[in-house]
């Protein structure tokens, strides 16, 4: 993939922040155990831009990942700013998805994080409503099916953009997950309470009782009830994460 030197207009306040936050969300998902590796990848448009991307450079571990070494790289997979790699797996996945919804998937967040990932490698693994923080996944999911590999090429990203659709959450058959967002904040809530949601089905599968769903009507109430707050709501625990990191790992923002 090529190096293009070319001012492209990503160097002003916007991006900076744009940067800050993507780096924040990659070092608090080290404190979650969302990471696998150097492996997995998060990306965000650049401000104003629906062809620039932010990504995580390769192969720094996130928890090595700052402000200022996220790569930028373009919808052809050419590299435009930073001095890393572009991961061929990290674009193949990302920019389909990037082009097919620029407004609504901003922000982009891939996992292997481990309960959602159980959830994904069971027998036609889905997400169940069996707990609050499930309910906020009504109508929200989209699943697929089939596991072929390695996404190496455009082909296996268009596979995983046209499953996706215009669902802000992706569970990938024997792989992983995604979760969509028009901020990171909103895609990092999503990857937080997904895990949770997750973790409690899957333990409370281990108990050797039934699960006990959660009425569809009260799913629907809980969705009402979240409609106003939901995206304040977000944008409040995203800011958390963000002054624990400003205390006790402030260098994300270098």
């Amino acid at each position: 993939m090529a190096v293009r030197n070319r001012k492209l207009g990503y160097d002003t306040e916007a991006v900076w922040q744009a940067r800050v936050e993507l780096a924040a969300a990659y070092r608090f998902a080290v404190r979650l155990g969302f990471d696998e590796g150097i492996d997995n990848h998060f990306s965000l448009l650049l401000p104003g831009r629906d062809d620039l991307m932010l990504l995580n450079p390769y192969p720094l571990h996130w928890s090595e990942i700052t402000a200022s070494n996220l790569l930028i790289v373009d919808h052809d997979g050419n590299r435009v700013a930073g001095s890393h790699e572009v991961e061929p797996t990290a674009f193949h996945i990302h920019a389909p998805l990037h082009r097919a919804n620029p407004e609504t998937f901003r922000c982009l967040l891939h996992t292997h994080m481990p309960y959602a990932t159980a959830v994904a490698c069971q027998e036609s693994g889905r997400l169940e409503i069996v707990h609050q923080s499930s309910t906020k996944f009504v109508d929200q999911v989209a699943y697929l099916d089939t596991y072929n590999g390695l996404v190496l090429d455009a082909d296996g990203g268009e596979y995983i953009a046209a499953a996706m659709g215009n669902k802000p959450v992706l569970f990938m058959a024997n792989h992983g997950v995604i979760t969509a967002g028009r901020t990171v904040a909103e895609a990092f809530d999503r990857l937080y309470f997904l895990e949770r949601a997750c973790r409690v089905q899957i333990l409370a599968s281990s108990g050797g009782n039934k699960r006990k769903p959660i009425s569809p009507q009260i799913s629907r109430r809980l969705v009402e009830q979240r409609s106003t707050a939901e995206t304040h709501a977000a944008d409040d625990l995203f800011a958390a994460f963000k002054r624990i990191l400003d205390r006790e790992e402030a260098d994300y923002k270098n």
